[in-house]
């Protein structure tokens, strides 16, 4: 007899190991298989170790600029081998901390890859569970675009693994991946340049935001080719040489390629069982059902943002979905979302172009609030601006922001747009002063007609 679960969840990153712990709470039993490491992309190779590159990136840069500040460091250089060391040490206590949780909320942690076998089986290394339900959240991995990895040509995963520093680098993508690296390596002293396909860097940001971030790196000497995808990579005797399409060729130590990231779902068994895939990625509802059982999908392999925030909640939604709990759906244009580049982006809701597009460009207005006269701000150095885009009589449906440390202002931003505030329920809110957050109030001011510092 196989061993039966009321809850089986195929993948232990973000999304899989939320629905997990909340299933548990709900009083189901409940099993999780994983391959790897529980945690998954998010722990080991995606947001935390990143992070923790750029705050060392950021210590490198305050070192640089201490004297303007009257404090007087000398800056010896990047040490990349104990960067490498600090970072380990955050992921490996993460790491912990999680895999004792889930032992202490009693899920069964399954360890091998698993197949879908039936609409209610999963085999893992020739042992076969049941489940009432099943989701499914194998995650995604680094797009390649057929590449052939080296020492010389490497992804994001290779990248947290080195410990030396390149001389130069070429970045081959300028979204979220490749423009976080190649600001972290920039302040680590790294020549960067970044190619991207299409006209812009971060080109899902709305246009102010990008020519903001644009101005930024030429100021900090990151090169970058838009508008051009490239031909070919291929290793020379000193590093590597990127060939665009146009004939233009770009020669570094190293290649990254941060092209994006693809769904985890082949040789699963899924499509076997009746699941729809496209372009790999699992079809599901509005309500994250496959249509086929008791099968749910959540994460990244379901088309949309690649967040871990999103597969957190997307998870909880699943297991409060099986639970019979009808949780609200969070559409993808409402997930909060944070480039940690330097200075940082935040954006949550429309753009101003898609806005204008759903709601009618007569109906939209805006207003941009530069950072240049907030206090916090210049006490840290940063300019930048928040702006936020409101439909005319209603409510505020974007709010975006570019500048250090900008990204703590996400929370207040998610919940403006979440909770369809009016421009004066902002406005008419206290924002402490000095902080950052206040430029959230200035731009509601603003918006409202009634700007106090603007």
């Amino acid at each position: 007899m196989a061993e039966e679960f009321d809850v089986l969840v195929l993948g232990g990153g973000s999304a899989g190991y939320a629905a997990a712990l909340r299933s548990v709470q709900h009083g189901f039993s409940v099993a999780l298989v994983e391959k790897s490491k529980l945690g998954g992309t998010c722990l080991h190779t995606g947001c935390i170790p990143t992070k923790a590159y750029l705050h060392a990136a950021e210590l490198a840069d305050e070192a640089r600029e201490s004297e303007k500040y009257g404090v007087n460091v000398d800056f010896k250089g990047i040490d990349m081998a104990k960067v490498k060391e600090y970072k380990d040490g955050i992921v490996a206590g993460k790491h912990k901390g999680l895999s004792g949780l889930l032992k202490m909320r009693k899920v069964q942690v399954i360890e091998g890859e698993g197949k879908l076998v039936s609409q209610n089986e999963v085999e893992v290394a020739g042992t076969t569970y049941k489940a009432k339900n099943i989701v499914l959240a194998t995650g995604s991995t680094s797009k390649t675009f057929g590449l052939p990895l080296s020492n010389k040509i490497i992804t994001s995963t290779e990248a947290l693994e080195l410990d030396y520093t390149p001389k130069s680098a070429i970045v081959l993508g300028g979204g979220v991946i490749g423009s976080e690296f190649a600001s972290a390596w920039n302040s680590y002293g790294v020549d960067v340049t970044i190619i991207e396909g299409l006209p812009n860097l971060v080109p899902n940001e709305d246009p102010a935001i990008i020519k903001q971030l644009e101005r930024s790196f030429k100021k900090r000497g990151i090169k970058f080719n838009t508008g051009t995808f490239f031909k070919e990579v291929e290793e020379t005797s000193d590093g590597v040489k990127v060939t665009l399409e146009d004939g233009k060729s770009f020669e570094a130590e190293i290649c990254l390629v941060a092209v994006g990231r693809g769904p985890v779902t082949e040789g699963l068994g899924f499509e076997d069982q009746g699941v729809t895939l496209d372009r790999g990625f699992v079809i599901t509802d509005e309500r994250l059902h496959t249509g086929v059982g008791n099968i749910y999908a959540v994460g990244d392999i379901v088309p949309g943002l690649q967040l871990a925030h999103r597969g957190y909640q997307q998870g909880i939604f699943v297991a409060e979905e099986i639970a019979g709990n009808n949780p609200v759906i969070v559409e993808d244009i409402n997930i909060p979302k944070v480039t940690f580049t330097e200075p940082e982006i935040m954006s949550v809701g429309y753009t101003q172009p898609k806005a204008e597009e759903q709601f009618g460009k007569d109906q939209i207005e805006v207003t941009e609030y530069n950072l240049a006269g907030n206090g916090k701000s210049s006490i840290l150095g940063t300019g930048g601006i928040i702006k936020m885009v409101g439909v005319k009589g209603g409510p505020i449906v974007g709010v975006h922001g570019i500048g250090s440390r900008i990204g703590e202002q996400i929370g207040e931003a998610q919940l403006i747009v979440n909770w369809e505030a009016y421009p004066e329920d902002v406005a008419t809110l206290v924002h402490a002063h000095p902080t950052q957050n206040e430029a959230l109030g200035e731009a509601a001011m603003a918006l409202f007609g009634h700007p106090l510092h603007g």
